[in-house]
């Protein structure tokens, strides 16, 4: 049998530019869950949909980095560097974890601050990661775009 969509040519940059839209998303998704349980700290109900919504923007925004990182068609370091905005998408599952894990562990809306410990660690450290991650990955493109 043969592949029917084997003569057509996926675009990567247009793939690309779709995936930096879906990651756009996804921050702004774990940026509203980790921003709201500090707005509504006398209800414990929201956290329940925050930590969701937190949940969701970290698994949207990691598969839209490892979609975009995926292919051979650029530098060593522009792919590396495409990867390393993957693992700040790791980082923020990471935090995302320990939001569930420690809602099971403690009780009630006074111990906020001492569950999310770990989630907002965890969310900083992404949150470098990327910003890092995009500086450099800026840099290299204007570089190589001088280059030629």
């Amino acid at each position: 049998m043969k592949n029917q969509n084997s003569g057509k040519k996926v675009d990567k940059t247009r793939l690309r530019a779709a995936m930096e839209n879906v990651a756009v998303a996804g921050l702004i998704l774990v940026a509203v869950g980790l921003i709201a349980p500090f707005a509504s700290m006398g209800s414990p109900g929201w956290m329940v949909a925050f930590k969701w919504i937190f949940a969701v923007g970290a698994v949207v925004y990691t598969v839209a980095r490892i979609i975009s990182a995926w292919g051979r068609d650029e530098s060593f370091r522009v792919r590396r560097l495409r990867r390393m905005e993957g693992w700040a998408g790791i980082a923020f599952c990471i935090a995302a974890f320990f939001w569930f894990y420690n809602t099971r562990a403690f009780s009630g809306y006074t111990l906020t601050f001492r569950m999310l410990n770990e989630t907002i660690l965890f969310t900083m450290a992404g949150a470098l990661i990327q910003i890092v991650a995009s500086w450099m990955l800026n840099s290299a493109l204007r570089k190589e775009k001088n280059e030629q």
